[in-house]
């Protein structure tokens, strides 16, 4: 009896002090006038643990209950989430006049203090200008569409009459392709190095920012120790052998190829984290959900497999896709855009405030995070008609890529610089498969949305010869 009355008081003691903190907190933010509505959770963790749970549903019962823009505590910041189409627009526009890339603690540690995402002013604009010389059009065409075309035929072959977990491979895809284009790496000790030590940074990103051993945030900072190592090492080497390989790699070292200003080993180092990171998680999962989708809507792969055997048509079976080639996939890009916005593989964009600033008659504290949540723009049905059906035509629609709300690659000044590269890649990939192979999922498979979009157990396919 003594003991079940013990337990009764500490059980009732947990429940008073759990309400006291709860209590304390919002007292602790609620002093400040002119916050938006919202609850801000527990010290110090806030509300992560429900966001990285609840994921959209969280955010759906937060504009139901407080409107499209509220306050909560996630990710270890006090942040405002805005889901209004308008005010997220002029919110990325506005870059420098209040604001300042936001990013979670633990992506800036882990990406490095020179990531694009994190550094604004000059800094930002030499990145930005050496990420845009990389891949600008004319790169595309002369330099990187080769590379991307050998690769993707190299990766492809020998599909047929294997069971092939598609996401495994998109991966692998994603991160060699990369590597290749980069730095001339292909398939080996080296990659294989690499890889290990990306999916562990990538996991270390999106987590809590405690340093403790074992935790995602741990891993991912002795994942970045390791890459970084492995990343000056290369540039050591490409000094020392004096031989050019006419790579990105190349042009950063030596400031040409219109890169403007020639920048630092560590700058250089964070700049090709952030192409590798960046281009991995983008290409590799709208590639998987890609043939996900067409796999879902047999109209919609009979449509793009006539596209690319039309260019194949005027073609013997060797030749290389040009830049043509690439510009006349028009339903193929549409496929592309329709992915990336049901998929979702963006659920938003980070701001920092520099000052207090307004938004709707409210006023922002600085150092505040502005979560810029595009995701429900991707399902708003006055731009979307049925939001939730894969309907790739409706990029054929004139008009619908320039619409100010388009955000599926960021937007104002922030505006990704590697899209081109990425959807490159992307088409490349769908016009060998496609054309080369048919499918079938095979097994239970699975898919989640957030915070990332991935297939659990893997998205197998049961892959023939077209």
């Amino acid at each position: 009896m003594a003991l079940l009355l013990l337990f009764v008081v500490l059980a009732a003691a947990a429940v008073v002090a759990s309400s006291l903190l709860l209590r304390w907190n919002e007292v602790r933010y609620s002093r400040r006038r002119g916050l938006p509505p919202g609850t801000m959770g527990w010290p110090l963790f806030g509300e992560t643990t429900e966001f990285l749970k609840q994921g959209p549903s969280f955010m759906k019962a937060r504009r139901l209950r407080y409107g499209s823009l509220f306050r909560t505590h996630i990710l270890g910041c006090p942040t405002v989430v805005c889901m209004d189409p308008e005010l997220n627009r002029r919110t990325l526009a506005s870059d420098g006049a209040g604001f300042v890339p936001g990013y979670p603690q633990s992506m800036l540690d882990i990406l490095g203090p020179n990531n694009i995402a994190a550094v604004h002013g000059p800094l930002h604009r030499a990145m930005r200008g050496a990420m845009l010389a990389l891949t600008r059009p004319s790169m595309i065409r002369a330099a990187l569409l080769p590379k991307i075309d050998a690769f993707m035929r190299a990766h492809l072959h020998g599909w047929a009459g294997r069971r092939v977990d598609i996401q495994e491979m998109t991966k692998e895809m994603a991160l060699l392709s990369a590597l290749r284009q980069i730095a001339g790496i292909s398939a080996g000790p080296l990659s294989d190095a690499l890889k290990a030590e990306l999916y562990t940074l990538v996991l270390g990103t999106f987590s809590l920012p405690i340093n403790i051993p074992g935790t995602n945030y741990s891993k991912g900072l002795q994942a970045r120790k390791k890459l970084v190592a492995m990343l000056r090492q290369m540039i050591i080497d490409r000094r020392s052998s004096g031989c050019t390989q006419d790579d990105m790699l190349d042009s950063l070292l030596s400031g040409n190829e219109g890169t403007r200003a020639k920048l630092s080993d560590d700058q250089i180092i964070d700049l090709l984290i952030t192409l590798i990171y960046s281009g991995y998680e983008t290409v590799s999962t709208t590639s998987m959900m890609a043939v996900k989708y067409l796999s879902d809507n047999p109209k919609a792969l009979e449509q793009i497999r006539k596209e690319h055997l039309d260019i194949r048509k005027g073609k013997s079976p060797g030749d290389a896709l040009d830049w043509n080639d690439y510009k006349s996939m028009t339903f193929t890009k549409a496929v592309i855009y329709e992915t990336l916005r049901l998929a979702t593989v963006v659920n938003g964009l980070l701001r920092k405030t520099t000052q207090d600033v307004e938004m709707n008659g409210y006023v922002i504290p600085k150092g505040w995070r502005i979560y810029v949540y595009t995701r429900e723009i991707n399902y708003d049905p006055f731009l979307y008609p049925e939001p939730m059906v894969f309907n790739p035509w409706r990029w054929l629609e004139k008009g619908l890529e320039s619409h100010p709300h388009f955000m599926l690659f960021g937007g104002g000044s922030r505006m990704c610089p590697g899209k081109e590269v990425g959807t490159v890649e992307i088409a490349t990939f769908l016009h060998y498969f496609v054309t080369q192979y048919r499918w079938e999922e095979e097994g239970n498979n699975t898919i989640s949305k957030f915070p990332r979009v991935a297939a659990p157990n893997g998205l197998h396919i049961r892959v023939q010869d077209y």
